[in-house]
Formats: structure tokens, sequence, C-alpha cells
């Protein structure tokens, strides 16, 4: 039986979806995406610029999430909504988070995502049980520590904090950069290479653990509000309880990071729409020589250049929610979407503070942080180059991998 997507108010229709493609989703899904536009809308938006000035996540913008019951959804048997909700809704979503603000899109992917997928994927049962339900309803938060200060894209092969074993103790030491809530996470999951075996695995460390010192990573230019920390692990001990135990090696790391690289593609969707939005209603809007600039026509040409990336790019992500919903999909389609995708994002975010002219500087016109966040997501969660490269060893059947 075929649904057809609810009527929603003109104020819930973005002009960016040129081809329709919200209609994609069944009504019961159509509603959450609606719901979920109206609170960001309503109780995001009006945060951001002053958090993103200041380089602040506010603990009211914590709470709010947490209120929104928008975590878990796509989690079966957590979270408000169950049975999961389907990928599809699921990009959807972070989407509408993109489309307001990266930073809070980044921090709540990488509780929603990166945190909580580890867990879910990675811990048996008892674990799933034991640090899911609080994650779930975001009473306690979650962040996934990768990244080294000299490892990033060749982190796989170059791991060097390291995991002892020590009857049912591990200890931990070594180092983590980049680690978005980190500062603040009750649980984050560090990935160590095992002393004995070499095999990385993970481990999940909970607030306040003696040896583990995160520090805030000052003077960033993009994704401001999130509180990125280098990790220090010195003498870090945990429990074999908290080693995640389908974690098996650094395949199951990639799998991890396959699934959530396709939501990275779907914010920097987001952060594109916001752009253009916000560009366009500009264009409206500023008067130039008599008339609104929107009338010009190097005006429209970027405008119209800005909405063809973003469908091209929508319909591209939509099937691969497709794929991913029949649990088909592979490591370099989720590759190539983040690749192109941030590529188009970066694009657009230019075109769109072009047309902002002196104004596009300013953060009180918005647009000035979808730029500058955007050169963020365009090399988080695997750069160009890397994605390129996996995309690339797909279609040739040869690997240009260094190393």
């Amino acid at each position: 039986m075929t649904t057809t997507a609810p009527v929603a108010h003109l104020d819930d229709q973005l002009d960016a979806d040129f081809y329709l493609y919200e209609s994609l989703l069944p009504d019961e899904e159509r509603k959450i995406l609606l719901k979920a536009r109206s609170f960001l809308r309503d109780e995001v938006a009006p945060l951001v610029n002053e958090a993103w000035s200041k380089a602040e996540l506010p603990r009211e913008l914590i709470d709010k999430f947490r209120d929104s019951g928008l975590a878990a959804l796509a989690y079966e048997g957590y979270g408000e909504h169950r049975p999961a909700v389907s990928n599809l809704l699921s990009g959807m979503l972070a989407m509408e988070l993109g489309r307001v603000d990266a930073s809070c899109a980044t921090f709540f992917g990488v509780h929603n995502g990166l945190g909580f997928y580890s867990v879910f994927y990675g811990g048996d049962q008892e674990q799933r049980d034991r640090f899911l339900p609080a994650m779930a309803t975001m009473d306690k938060i979650g962040a996934f520590a990768l990244t080294e200060p000299d490892g990033g894209s060749d982190v796989s092969g170059g791991m060097r904090t390291t995991a002892r074993r020590e009857g049912d103790t591990w200890i931990l030491d070594g180092a983590k950069k980049w680690i978005g809530n980190a500062t603040f996470a009750d649980y984050v999951v560090v990935f160590a290479r095992d002393v004995d075996d070499d095999e990385v695995k993970a481990f999940v460390v909970e607030k306040g653990t003696p040896g583990f010192e995160p520090v805030k990573i000052e003077g960033k230019i993009a994704l401001r509000i999130v509180q990125n920390a280098e990790i220090t692990l010195t003498d870090v001990r945990v429990p074999e309880a908290n080693r995640l135990q389908n974690m098996k090696g650094f395949r199951d790391v990639a799998e991890i990071l396959r699934q959530t690289r396709a939501g990275v593609a779907w914010q920097a969707l987001g952060v594109m729409i916001g752009a253009y939005e916000l560009a366009l209603n500009y264009a409206k809007e500023r008067v130039a020589f008599g008339r609104p600039i929107a009338q010009f026509q190097l005006v429209q040409d970027l405008l119209v250049k800005s909405v063809g990336n973003i469908t091209a790019c929508w319909g591209m992500l939509v099937q691969l929610a497709r794929l991913q919903d029949q649990g088909i999909f592979r490591d370099e389609q989720s590759a190539l979407a983040k690749d192109y995708v941030a590529a188009r994002m970066r694009e657009v975010v230019g075109w769109a503070r072009e047309i902002f002219g002196g104004n596009g500087i300013l953060v009180d016109y918005d647009v000035a942080r979808f730029f500058s966040d955007a050169e963020a997501l365009y090399s988080y969660e695997g750069t160009h180059q890397m994605q390129t490269l996996i995309v690339g060893k797909s279609i040739t059947g040869h690997s240009a991998f260094v190393g």
C-alpha cells in the first residue's frame, strides 16, 4: 500500500527541494521530519550565532536536543520511535541539522552516529543494555576517539595508542586529537592497538577515569560550537567489561565509518541547502541600482547552479539510503557520496557568500558561519583524497594507496 506525503504548511516546504524528494517519505516519517524542522527552526537556530562566536556549546542547547526526542531513531529498540526509522528519514534528519547549523549537526552526529553506533554495532547485548538506554535519551553523551595527533587518514596502520591487558583490566596509553564532545562526554569510545596481538580494539572510557585528560582545542575557524579535544591517556585503566566485545579489528572500525560517512554526506547537503536559502532570500531583499539583485542575470546564474548541485546530490543520497535499507551498500558507494556531496557543498557555500558581498563575512548574516563550517565537513570523516582512493580502487581494481 502506498502512502502520500502530508501537506505541509508553506513555511515547512523547502525552496531547495526542486524535485520534491521529501514526497518519497511515507506520512509518518514526513511528520517526524517536519517536527524536527520546527524544533530546529524555533529552538536551535536562535542560539547558534552567539554560541558560534563564543566557541561554546551552551548547556541549553544540549538540553533542547535531549527534549527533542531525535536521538536513536535509527536504532531498532531505542529512541521514541519504534521500530527504527528508514535510512532515508535518518539521512533527511541529518540534512535538517546541517541546514540549520553544521556544528550542531556534528555534535549530534558524534553522539548519535559515531558514539552510539560504535556501542550498538561493536558491543554485546549486555553492553548495549548497559550503555545505550541513557544515550538514547541523551542523559549520557557519547564521543568517538580514533584520530591521533600524528595520525589521521593513516591511523589504521599507524595507531600509536596502545592497550595492554592485566587480568580483567586494560591499560591504555597514548593520545587522540580532534575528538568532538570529548571535553564533556560521559562515554568516549577509544580505539587502541593491543600490544599482544597488534589488533585494534575499542573501549568505553567513562567520564572521570583517572589518566584520561581531554583539553579543548582553541582557535578553530570552523565548527566553533563543537567542543573538540586533544586527549592524553596515561595509564588509563578500563575494565574488560568496557571493551566492546564485537570489535575484532580495524575492519569493524571501517564498518562504523562506512555507515557514518553517509550521514556526513547528508549533513553536507543540509549545509548547502541552508546557504542557498540564505542567499536566495537575501537576493530577493537586497536592492542595488534600484532593484532586487535577484533580477540580475549573474546572481540568478549562481542560484541556479546552486539548486542544480543540491538536486543532484539529494538524488544520489536518496539512492544511497535505499541501498542502505536493502543492506547492500558498499564502502565505495558511501565514499563517493561523501566526496561528491562535500565538493558540491564547497561550491554552493562559496556562491552564497559571494551573493552577500561584504555582508557575507559578518556572522550576523549567517552565511559566513556556513562558509567557514563547510571547510571542516569537507575534511572530516575521510578527506577528498582518501575517498577518491577508495572509489578509485573499486572502479579500477588497483590500489593507489601509499604504504
